[in-house]
């Protein structure tokens, strides 16, 4: 098949550091191409891939610090995806509803997968207005609050098997790894870490809107005996910060879309210690890649009895469900009902979330 991939602009495919939608970009173009598509990214260009390469900036923007506009970038890139839709069996967007005023211009087979919260009031219109414009979920959680809206499949997301080794010997300390923001609580990683008497190391990047959370909240807490602040890291040091560690600790305070981190936990062979809320029980089974709790006390025990989790039974389940060979296989099935022609609210289940 001819498929486009649209990434966002904000950091490069892959991305150089923390960037979790633009990292699933990647996989899933990687994995297309390797299985004999003809795949076109477009993405920021200092990308690399093994796709045909349509460079819509030379920088992606977040690291560039010269873009003052980054919605004229990505409205320039979603008018020449229009201008090259014809060459393209489908288009594949992953830049939210940014695309939906040209989109619903095109008679071409599309698809947007949605990557963030959709609990925000300000989306009901939006969703309402573009509703029969085909949409794919990364859970079956992250739909509840547009339960209206034109879903079409919902796929889990889904990383290359080689790209983590797992560790199975214990580790020798609890990792938080992604945002120092409010919903993702790293307050509550170190409260448990210092009831359980184990050090913790997070890393962790903090975003502009989160600097006044940063400041007020964490950074007070970070002098605690036994807290590491490593700073913000990249692909090539997670599988060490993962697999060296006892547990990850994901204590979040909010509906989780997905949850990327603790998919590449278990593919370190590290269990996960999570709260049970969004997309979290669809990812993570309790008892088998680690735990699901509902307050600060039971995860306390939970780090405390993680001995109980097989770290090789971690890997296995991180394989049979979670790799990009099935996330692209999910995508395809998805491609290929949607290039046979107009086909609204195509939702038969025929995607099988998770599944290998």
């Amino acid at each position: 098949m001819r498929i486009a991939q649209v990434s966002p602009l904000y950091e490069s495919v892959p991305p150089r550091l923390y960037g979790g939608t633009e990292r699933v970009v990647s996989w899933l173009t990687e994995e297309l191409v390797a299985l004999g598509h003809d795949v076109t990214l477009f993405a920021s260009g200092e990308s690399r891939t093994a796709a045909r390469l349509m460079p819509q900036c030379p920088q992606a923007l977040r690291l560039s610090g010269t873009c003052k506009d980054p919605l004229a970038v990505h409205l320039a890139m979603t008018e020449e995806v229009y201008r090259m839709a014809a060459e393209f069996d489908v288009v594949h967007w992953h830049i939210d509803y940014l695309h939906y005023p040209v989109t619903v211009r095109e008679r071409h087979p599309n698809l947007t997968t949605l990557h963030g919260r959709l609990d925000l009031p300000e989306l009901q219109p939006v969703y309402r207005a573009y509703g029969h414009l085909p949409l794919v979920s990364i859970s079956d959680a992250q739909r509840a609050p547009l339960p209206f809206a034109n879903w079409i499949a919902t796929v889990h997301h889904g990383m290359p098997a080689g790209s983590y080794r797992a560790r199975l010997e214990p580790g020798q300390y609890l990792a938080f790894l992604g945002r120092f923001s409010p919903e993702k609580r790293p307050d509550r990683a170190i409260e448990i870490a210092r009831r359980a008497g184990l050090p913790l190391k997070l890393a962790a990047k903090v975003e502009k809107s989160d600097e006044d959370y940063f400041n007020n909240v964490v950074k007070p807490l970070l002098s605690t005996p036994g807290i590491e602040y490593v700073g913000e890291i990249g692909e090539k040091d997670k599988n060490e910060f993962l697999s060296n560690a006892i547990a990850l600790l994901f204590p979040i305070d909010w509906p989780e879309p997905f949850g990327l981190v603790m998919i590449e936990s278990m593919a370190c062979g590290t269990p996960v210690v999570a709260w049970s809320q969004g997309s979290v029980p669809e990812v993570l089974e309790d008892g088998v890649t680690g735990r699901l709790v509902p307050r600060i006390e039971e995860a306390v025990h939970a780090v405390q009895n993680i001995h109980s989790i097989s770290r090789r039974r971690c890997r296995e389940v991180f394989e049979q469900r979670f790799s990009s060979a099935r996330m692209a296989r999910d995508y395809l099935r998805v491609y290929e009902r949607l290039a046979k022609g107009p086909q609204p609210m195509l939702d038969d289940r025929a995607v099988e979330v998770g599944q290998p």
